[in-house]
Formats: C-alpha cells, sequence, structure tokens
C-alpha cells in the first residue's frame, strides 16, 4: 500500500506540471508570480514527542503485536491529516504539531475491539484512518480532552472475505483502497462502480464511513445506497447490522454508522452490492448555450429516469477554463461559450445503445448539442488529475480549493448565485479576487448537486484566507435551506453548521447515541458533532 506525499496529493511518479499557457494565465487573471511557494521537507519538520505512556504502548501492543504500534516519526507524519488545500498549506509551511502520538494497525475486527478496550480505559482518543483522502479535516488527530491521541490505520484489514454471486454482494474489509477491490472484484467479471475523485487512494471503509459519491452514481448509486450489512467495533463491544435486502424491524441502525465518519465505530466489514463489469462503454459531450439551461435538461433526465451513468454539467466559467487549459484537465467543449455536458453510458452494449437514445432525445428536446465522442474521451482520461493538478498551482501561488453542497430545483439557481456571490465577496474583500467554477455531477429527479472549485492568488496567511471564505460560502448555504455536504462529510469543517442541518434536537440524538456506544468520547474527537453550548 502506497503512501501519499507528505505535502501533496499522491506519489512523485504521477505529478503534474503547468504549462506556460496556464502560467500566463495564472500572471494575467490572477497576478501569481510561479514559484512564489515551497514545500517543507520531512527532515526539517518540528515533531514533539509522543505523550503516549510507555504502559499505554505495551497494552495496544498485547492486542495487535509489537510491530504493529509505532511511534516512529515518519509513521507519525503520514497519519497528520487528510489532503484538504488546509492541510497541505500546513504540511507546506512545516506545521505538524497535530501527528498523532501513535499509529496502530490492527489486523482484524477483535484487534480492532482490543484496541479500543484498551483506549478507553487509558483515556487515549482514537481516529480511525483509512486512505487519509478527508478534504474536510475528517482524520486530523485531535485530541479533544485527552492527554494523547492515536490513528487506527486499517489496511492491514484487507480482504475480500465472501463474495456471493448468486446474490450479488460481496463482504469486503475496510482497509481495501478502491482499485485494490475493483481489481479483486474484476477477477470475476464484476464491480462496485464507485468511482470517486479519491478513488486511487480513499478505502472502502473511508467510502462508507463518508457516505461517498462517485462519478458514476447516477448509474451505481451512491456508495451507501450499495451497502447490504456492517460490521461495527466499538468501545462497548460489535454490532452486525443488515440481515436481508429490506426489513421493517425498527429503524434501519446501518443509517447511524453510515457517515459517521468513526466518531460512533470503527467499520470493520462492508457488504455490498456488485454488478457485471460493463461490456460497452459509450461517452458522448453536449453542448449548452448556459448553466441554466443545462440545468433544467439534466432535470428532466432525472425526472424521466434517464440520467447517463455518468451525467456531468459544467457552468460556463468551468467549461471556458477547461477547453483553455486543454492537456492540463484533458476536456474539450464548446468552441465559443456555453457549458459542456458529459453523458456517459455502460453496461452491455444493448443497454448502451437503448439509453444513449434516450438520453440523447431528452438533451436534444432540451436545447442540447452533441459534440461526439472526441470531445468526452478526455474528461474520462483526466478523471483523476484534478488533485495533482491542484498541487502545481499551489507550487505557483495560487488559492485553490473545492466546496459542495445540494438542494432542490426549484432551489438551484439561488444556491448557485448565493454561494458564488459568497466566495467572490470574501476573497475579493482580502484583495484576491476569485475565479468560481461549479458543475453539477448528482442529479436526483428532486435535485442536485453543486460542486465548486475557487481559484485565486494565495494570500500571505493562505490558510486564513480560506477559512473566511469557506465560513461565508458555509453561512450562504445554510441561509438557502441546502445541505452544508453533499458527499465530503462533516469532519472538523462543517460540524458547526449541524445545527442548521439537523436541528437542537437531532443532535442530541446523535450525541446519545455517541454516548451509549463510546461513553467515554474516545472516538474521533471533534468531528461531526459540534461542541455542546
Amino acid at each position: 500500500m502506497t503512501d501519499m506525499r507528505w505535502g501533496a496529493w499522491g506519489v512523485d511518479a504521477d505529478r503534474t506540471t503547468l504549462s506556460d499557457q496556464v502560467l500566463e494565465l495564472l500572471r494575467q487573471g490572477f497576478g501569481v508570480t510561479p514559484g512564489e511557494t515551497s514545500t517543507a521537507s520531512t527532515e526539517k519538520v518540528s515533531l514533539a514527542d509522543s505523550a503516549l505512556s510507555a504502559a499505554a504502548v505495551d497494552a495496544f501492543r498485547g492486542e495487535v503485536g509489537a510491530d504493529q504500534v509505532r511511534t516512529d516519526r515518519d509513521s507519525r507524519l503520514l497519519h497528520v491529516g487528510g489532503r484538504s488545500t488546509v492541510d497541505l498549506w500546513r504540511r507546506r509551511a512545516g506545521d505538524a504539531h497535530q501527528a498523532p502520538d501513535a499509529v496502530i494497525l490492527p489486523g482484524d475486527h477483535d484487534q480492532v475491539l482490543g484496541v479500543l478496550r484498551v483506549a478507553a480505559d487509558r483515556g487515549v482518543a482514537v481516529v480511525p484512518f483509512g486512505g487519509g483522502t478527508s478534504v474536510v479535516g475528517g482524520v486530523e488527530p485531535e485530541r479533544g480532552d485527552f492527554d494523547a491521541v492515536v490513528a487506527l490505520d486499517l489496511r492491514r484489514l484487507n480482504r475480500l472475505i465472501e463474495l456471493d454471486e448468486v446474490s450479488m454482494i460481496a463482504r469486503i474489509e475496510p482497509g481495501l483502497r478502491g482499485p485494490e477491490a475493483e481489481a479483486l472484484l474484476a477477477e470475476h467479471g464484476l464491480t462496485i462502480g464507485h468511482f470517486p475523485q479519491s478513488f486511487e487512494y480513499a478505502s472502502i471503509g473511508g467510502f462508507a464511513a463518508t457516505r461517498s459519491a462517485g462519478q458514476a452514481s447516477s448509474g451505481y448509486g451512491r456508495f451507501d445506497d450499495l451497502v447490504v450489512a456492517l460490521r461495527i467495533a466499538t468501545p462497548r463491544g460489535s454490532l452486525d447490522l443488515g440481515r436481508a435486502p429490506a426489513s421493517a424491524a425498527g429503524p434501519d441502525l446501518r443509517q447511524l454508522f453510515l457517515g459517521s465518519e468513526g466518531a460512533l465505530g470503527v467499520i470493520t466489514e462492508v457488504t455490498v452490492r456488485v454488478r457485471p463489469a460493463p461490456a460497452a462503454r459509450h461517452d458522448e459531450a453536449w453542448a449548452f448555450a448556459d448553466f441554466t439551461t443545462g440545468a433544467a435538461a439534466v432535470r428532466r433526465l432525472a425526472q424521466a429516469e434517464a440520467l447517463a451513468t455518468v451525467t456531468r454539467l459544467s457552468d460556463e466559467a468551468e467549461t471556458a477554463v477547461n477547453l483553455a487549459m486543454g492537456g492540463d484537465v484533458g476536456t474539450a467543449g464548446p468552441a465559443s461559450g456555453g457549458c459542456l455536458l458529459i453523458a456517459g453510458h455502460e453496461g452491455t452494449a444493448a443497454q448502451v445503445e437503448v439509453a444513449r437514445a434516450v438520453t440523447a432525445t431528452v438533451l436534444a428536446e432540451a436545447g442540447g448539442r452533441s459534440l461526439g465522442t472526441d470531445a468526452a474521451s478526455g474528461w474520462r482520461a483526466g478523471r483523476y488529475r484534478a488533485p495533482y493538478l491542484r498541487d502545481a498551482l499551489l507550487d505557483a501561488g495560487a488559492q485553490v480549493e473545492t466546496l459542495e453542497t445540494a438542494t432542490s430545483w426549484s432551489r438551484l439557481d439561488h444556491l448557485y448565485a448565493a454561494v458564488r456571490d459568497a466566495l467572490t465577496e470574501s476573497l475579493t474583500a482580502a484583495g484576491t479576487p476569485p475565479l468560481v467554477l461549479c458543475h453539477i455531477s448528482h442529479a436526483y429527479p428532486t435535485g442536485a448537486s453543486l460542486y465548486f472549485t475557487v481559484v485565486a492568488k494565495a494570500a500571505d496567511d493562505p490558510i486564513g484566507q480560506w477559512t473566511a471564505a469557506k465560513q461565508a460560502a458555509g453561512d450562504a448555504i445554510a441561509a438557502q435551506g441546502a445541505t452544508i455536504t453533499h458527499h465530503h462529510a462533516v469532519g472538523l469543517d462543517h460540524r458547526a453548521w449541524m445545527v442548521a442541518e439537523v436541528g437542537p434536537l437531532g443532535l442530541d440524538v446523535l450525541r446519545s447515541v455517541k454516548a451509549a456506544v463510546d461513553p467515554a468520547g474516545i472516538l474521533n474527537p471533534g468531528k461531526l458533532l459540534p461542541p455542546p453550548d
């Protein structure tokens, strides 16, 4: 299992550089001078001594083995947090003050239970850690009220435990990363069909714990839609949830742990629905005059139950930037203005042919113009390059970050304008006017998500710059009655808006559940739930 770089996404072999054309765009559009930033090497990072007592280390070793409790410098630095832009700015500055005091690698469900018992007895916070791809502070090693914190790295729980090809379900351990799980299933001609942008490094357990959505969710469903059963370890014992395809035996307790972000328990097994790997795939690009017209077309698809497996609509700004950046993002688009929609179909050859025809009819009637397959193929080829592009932009001195939300169709235009204006006003007031891009990549009969990308010149205090902008955007989202997150999860970054999201009584319900399964409060402190007033 390859770990990502200290201050960037992915590995060195896949890093990207900016073309001269893009560097010139940064100079002219934002006043960015390339080469203004650099990343502190790990050798120069100041790291405090571990606060974990020798007795606690020994107790943990008794549960998982001596080699699987690691307090060395490299292990601790690799678990210092996730991969948001704020995380990367901290690492570039050499800030590792929140590094965990140890990294523990259990090998099975019982060892996870043992670690949680020791941690509860000794007052040690535990942060479950999968692929480390959170962009909302979900795996920050917060200590809360405890003197020490450990990262519970689940990479050794990496088996395809059972494949039931009659029922078309697979029982999988949480430490498998997306590509590993897909490779194991591909040996049987199967797929989960879950491909978020973090796919290369994110884990099965992380998909479940954050209610992840992927590029093909319109066809395959969000990850939480695919979960049939869960096994969960808590400080008070085990939970085995999900006994049948459907049940009326009270509230569905799986839903408490899907999206719980490790704050209520540690997912140690995930049983998911699988499908035959697609025999055919066809991507087609469509042009629309503007974002409003394109969004109306996506709504028609969703309400006619004719969404393509991949349905992605970029607004005018994102379409223009993708076209201008060309090779950096691998997306072609309308030759002059307008918006680009990608419609990708998967399945058997016959299924793809029928679905293409239905989608094409709806899109044409809604004012779309087909651009053919060539304009769409580059998007799929460059799908996982965006995080590497972000690294290159940060290197050049740009501020780049994303946020997402969702609302009903009748409120979509209002939400789009409110968030775009909030980001623009905040960053312009800071002296760094931004470019705000947006796309729809997940649609439903009742509404859709909006995914914003923000580019500006990095300020002298880039963390403060983005924190203020994110606050303004979050407040705008809440004021519009939209969700604070469609698929990035809550973590640290969104917890302040959870009162608006579920109400005071809803928070009391969640806190009561946490008290029942984690009475000492050791699991992922500070995440999901805002501190009580």
